[in-house]
């Protein structure tokens, strides 16, 4: 697995779990051209491989910003089509993030506003720290919301929050898109980072392949109707009966003792 990028820092704090920080610190963690590219190349590369790894996190140096949109220095004098070419970039990422197998957990460190919304959008659920500002002001530029932003938001919160939000570019406090339903919970800046390690650490002890079955079926489903959304989730289900993780899971409780899992 590759690790070495321009615009992002990889750590693993723990077995299975590995941390991706957004880092442009100097540029408020904005969202440029290679910033893309490295997202989209980080994140494609699990269609094919897991890499042992069961949970990612992605966060944002620094305590002031997890990302603040787009970086606008970089498209001041662009061309329409270099800036068509910039955006191909960006939507390659969105559909990588989006699509990635395994389990996905965004820790907001800081504002939160275009781009940087809809990133954190995209992953399966978000922890905030209180000082926490979102926003999707595309608008106010003149453009709209094209990562993501008028897709994932709708489904998180209701199309008529969505719509006001994304219509006024207003933007809204940690505490309010948890009350809203974008976020899952809001704590202390001090203590992000170890309440979101917490619960990575909860579902990396889980079985692997039953977590990305499972994530498969919530995600794939809702995009069905329930009775297609239900043959799904029993195609997924039946994928783990033969696998040595739900026979140890088995074993596990009945031995009274915590399973090993090993993906398998």
């Amino acid at each position: 697995m590759r690790l070495d990028y321009e615009t992002l820092a990889l750590d693993r704090p723990e077995p299975h779990i590995l941390r991706v920080t957004l880092n442009r610190p100097d540029a408020a963690n904005a969202l440029n051209t290679q910033m893309g590219r490295d997202l989209h190349d980080f994140f494609e590369q699990f269609q094919l491989e897991t890499h042992d790894l069961r949970v990612i996190i992605v966060t944002g140096a620094g305590e002031k910003a997890f990302c603040a949109g787009g970086d606008l220095k970089e498209r001041k004098g662009m061309t329409d089509v270099q800036w068509q070419a910039q955006h191909a970039v960006y939507e390659r990422a969105v559909r990588a993030i989006l699509a990635c197998p395994i389990p996905v957990i965004a820790a907001v460190n800081g504002a939160a506003y275009g781009g940087g919304c809809e990133i954190a959008s995209l992953c399966d659920f978000i922890y905030a720290s209180d000082n926490t500002k979102f926003a999707l002001t595309e608008v106010t530029l003149g453009i709209m919301p094209g990562a993501g932003g008028t897709q994932t938001l709708p489904r998180a919160m209701g199309e008529r929050r969505a719509k006001e939000l994304i219509l006024t570019g207003l933007p809204f406090t940690a505490a309010q898109a948890m009350e809203w339903g974008l976020v899952n919970s809001v704590v202390a800046q001090s203590e992000l980072q170890a309440a979101v390690l917490n619960v990575a650490r909860r579902i990396a002890s889980n079985g692997p392949i039953a977590v990305r079955q499972a994530k498969q079926a919530i995600h794939r489903g809702l995009q069905m109707s329930v009775w297609d959304g239900m043959m799904f989730e029993i195609e997924a289900y039946n994928r783990m009966v033969p696998t040595d993780d739900r026979r140890e899971g088995i074993l596990a409780f009945n031995e009274k003792r915590k399973a090993v899992f090993r993906g398998q």
